[in-house]
């Protein structure tokens, strides 16, 4: 009797350790489902300008907005771009006055974040990506779009050097080009390009350069020589009214080129491309 009251107390430690997971709880050391699902998403970020932008209208359409299709499921673009901002008034939105200072940079009055940077700030995480394109409103003459070429390239490098504090990617892009025509050939016409590069070479980010990708297709499908009507025809299916903004075959097109780049420059977010 005394022996089997022994192994009797001895058992019971050993069913008391290993207890049945109650129905429907996660057992230790597992996530909800939901929890696992959130962090495997990778999230792309866009910062820039109208090029770039979600439409507000049929006309015009950035590229940004058509970029998330071309992505599978476990990738979301939260595209924050914005019209007719630079990248110093997207960073700080009413910090920038209307005055030029001696060194010929728009005075700024706070350098606080505005409420898309902030965004980015707060909700980036390790394995997102930032996605940067500007240089269409900085080269304005007057302020408060005005950027110079060096604060040009330190607010790219501050953006990048950002981004891989955090454990993220940053990917900088050259303006996407409007098409303008010498003859029968489309010709680039945006600036800031070199420091879009000495910004990328700085933080060691992947530099994509639109503005050689975009010319070089419109060549390839042939959008020059035109009248100047950008309203009929395949210039019409591309462009807008202007010239420089995209209907929604246009920011299809581009999109595209950003998506080809990233698997051309071996980015590892090709890997989620449909």
């Amino acid at each position: 009797m005394l022996r089997r009251l022994i192994v009797t107390a001895l058992a019971v430690p050993l069913i008391l350790t290993a207890p049945a997971a109650a129905p429907g709880l996660p057992g230790c050391g597992e996530r909800p489902a939901s929890a696992a699902a959130a962090a495997a998403t990778t999230t792309v970020w866009l910062a820039g300008d109208s090029t770039m932008a979600n439409p507000a209208a049929a006309c015009p359409v950035g590229w940004g907005a058509q970029f998330d299709a071309l992505f599978t499921s476990d990738v979301v673009v939260n595209n924050l771009a914005l019209g007719g901002r630079s990248i110093q008034t997207w960073l700080y939105e009413g910090g920038v006055t209307s005055t030029i200072g001696s060194n010929g940079e728009c005075v700024l009055s706070s350098t606080t974040a505005s409420a898309r940077w902030q965004r980015v700030l707060d909700g980036m995480k390790a394995g997102d990506y930032l996605f940067i394109q500007f240089g269409i409103n900085d080269g304005s003459t007057t302020c408060p779009r005005h950027v110079g070429t060096a604060r040009y390239q330190q607010l790219m490098t501050m953006m990048a050097q950002t981004a891989k504090a955090r454990g993220a990617y940053p990917v900088l892009l050259t303006p996407v080009a409007a098409i303008t025509c010498s003859g029968s050939t489309a010709v680039k016409n945006r600036g800031f390009v070199t420091q879009t590069v000495a910004a990328g070479a700085a933080t060691g980010s992947p530099v994509i350069d639109l503005q050689t990708l975009s010319v070089n297709h419109y060549n390839a499908v042939k959008l020059c020589p035109n009248n100047g009507d950008y309203t009929s025809g395949l210039v019409g299916q591309y462009f807008c009214s202007d010239h420089t903004h995209f209907e929604t075959y246009g920011a299809q097109r581009i999109a595209g080129l950003v998506a080809g780049a990233l698997r051309t420059q071996n980015i590892a977010l090709a890997g989620h491309l449909l």
